[in-house]
């Protein structure tokens, strides 16, 4: 039985390649019939300048096409419509790790796309638009796909950068185009999805001036009157678009109810999802039975996805160039140290210089370890790594998605004592503290401008007030504030190195012999001297050192 409908559809998609084989077919027959009519001689004549005459109009035919792409449309580049079968895309919810409470919320979504016309009944209306926002490499395209192949609808994929053009209009005509192809489509198979990645990239908020709106404004433009079906009739045309920016960037006329309907917010996993992704992508490589994914798991704290299947391929890369047949927890290991930290540059260094970056190293190791209630030192190292002489590296003890006052006071406290293990030692300091300068000024200003935590009690986000509406006073209290904030870490800071000198000296000398020290040496080091780990609430020491991992707070580097 013919299906009209897909006909019809494929009619319109190719409507201007079967007109134009109908006239060129025309044409043939009635040139036949004009040759047929001539006398020999003159027909001869005809068929004989016929070579000449085909080639110089596919000749004029280049040229004018070459001209027509260089000139008026920008190179021969075309919009990359992928059209794709959502049997082609293959991608279940069940492939999809990681990902539960974004999982659920798409599978609302294909519920509702499924039930249109259920929805359409009662009066409701189809869903129009979703938009998936997250961090990068969280499994936003994946998602998608997997939206299109549940709901067994037809995909069309594309990014926001093929929109955009030097030439006014060219990026509307391709908006366009894109939701003609996909009217058709909808029209034959019942619905078709339009995933658009880097959404942020046609959706920034539209900008008004006496030049005029500009072509990214004409296309976006165009976007949001084809969201709202004005340009044909209504068919079941639902747009995904992904984006890593904040949904403050994007245009608000983008974001009312009618065009992105659905808003679904995809995060970094937790440690469940997180030790379900490690055991995903562990069955794609060999790897040893003994390798503990819990503890991996709790290694990768504010890993996504991406980073996560990064370390397989990278432990999998450290295994084979020695030689081994199977991925270890060592490889395993090496591989997140690999990715953190850089790989290591064996440049050389003088000894006053080394000596220097150990001392610097070592107040952040101090710190970091007996000061900071939620991070431990996963290692510590005078080998410099990109651009750095040394790094001490923490590893949170536990996943946090706030800061308080002590946390931030503590970042402070570690971001400074490497400035206060030069001067402890060598009454001066090194270029190597700007960087830690720098960070801990921002967090000193943010608590005060932003969180209400100085001193002097002013409580509010004072950074929303513009500078010239504060008076000089307010702003003096503020910055006096910001430099009691540094001020006092700086003196906690001394206080410890020179009470603890002995520790200090020690681990400066364990460095430079050593190089490298890692979670159990630094531990079992402390312990030497009768120092507990201060984030041990009753956890025995077995189990904090299998929790000590690679993490994702930034490194304290010289």
């Amino acid at each position: 039985m013919i299906n009209y409908r897909l006909v019809r559809m494929h009619f319109l998609n190719h409507r201007v390649k079967i007109l134009i084989i109908m006239g060129v077919l025309i044409l043939i027959v009635l040139s036949v019939y004009g040759m047929m009519s001539l006398e020999s001689y003159y027909r001869n004549i005809t068929l004989a300048q016929m070579p000449i005459s085909i080639l110089l109009v596919l000749v004029n035919s280049v040229v004018f096409v070459y001209m027509y792409m260089m000139v008026l449309r920008g190179g021969f580049s075309k919009m990359d419509k992928k059209n794709i079968n959502a049997k082609d895309v293959n991608v279940n919810f069940d492939d999809v790790i990681g990902l539960d409470d974004a999982k659920m919320e798409s599978k609302e979504v294909v519920d509702l796309i499924k039930d249109h016309t259920r929805i359409k009944q009662i009066g409701g209306k189809i869903i129009r638009g979703i938009l998936m926002l997250g961090p990068p490499g969280c499994g936003k395209t994946y998602l998608a796909k997997a939206i299109a192949t549940e709901a067994r609808l037809p995909f069309l994929s594309m990014a926001a950068s093929e929109f955009n053009e030097v030439f006014v209009g060219v990026g509307a005509s391709r908006v366009r185009s894109l939701f003609k192809k996909a009217r058709a489509m909808a029209d034959g198979f019942g619905g078709c999805v339009i995933f658009i990645d880097e959404l942020d990239a046609l959706g920034s908020r539209r900008t008004f001036n006496q030049f005029g709106s500009g072509e990214s404004n004409t296309t976006q433009n165009q976007l949001l009157v084809e969201m709202d079906g004005l340009t044909g009739k209504a068919a079941n045309v639902i747009m995904i678009g992904a984006t890593n920016a904040n949904e403050d960037l994007l245009d608000p006329a983008l974001l009312r109810p009618g065009r992105f309907d659905r808003k679904i917010y995809i995060t970094k996993p937790g440690l469940e999802n997180r030790e379900a992704i490690f055991e995903f992508y562990l069955k794609k490589v060999k790897h040893d039975g003994s390798v503990d994914v819990k503890r991996l798991a709790r290694k990768a704290v504010d890993k996504t996805p991406a980073d996560i299947e990064n370390i397989i391929k990278e432990s999998a890369l450290i295994a084979t160039r020695r030689g081994m047949g199977v991925v270890t927890s060592k490889e395993l290991s090496e591989a997140i140290e690999r990715i953190d930290l850089g790989t290591k540059n064996r440049i050389t260094m003088n000894v006053r210089e080394r000596e220097m970056t150990a001392y610097h190293e070592t107040g952040h190791l101090l710190a970091t370890f007996l000061l900071h209630p939620r991070n431990d030192v996963f290692k510590a190292s005078i080998i410099p790594r990109k651009s750095s002489l040394g790094v001490v590296h923490p590893t949170p003890v536990e996943e946090w998605h706030s800061y308080d006052r002590e946390s931030l006071l503590a970042d402070i406290k570690v971001c400074v004592a490497g400035y206060c293990g030069e001067k402890a030692k060598y009454k001066t300091s090194t270029s190597g503290v700007s960087s830690d300068f720098k960070k801990a000024m921002g967090l000193a200003h943010y608590m005060v401008w932003q969180c209400g935590m100085g001193a002097s009690g002013l409580v509010g986000d004072y950074t929303v007030i513009p500078k010239e509406q504060l008076s000089n006073e307010m702003i003096n209290q503020l910055n006096n504030d910001t430099r009691d904030v540094i001020d006092t870490c700086v003196k906690e800071v001394d206080a410890l190195l020179k009470d603890d000198n002995a520790i200090f000296e020690r681990f400066a000398h364990e460095l430079l012999t050593q190089q490298e020290l890692d979670y159990d040496q630094i531990e079992a080091i402390f312990a030497e001297y009768g120092k507990a780990n201060p984030r041990k609430f009753g956890t025995s020491a077995e189990e904090k050192k299998e929790e000590a991992g690679s993490p994702p707070a930034t490194p304290e580097q010289n």
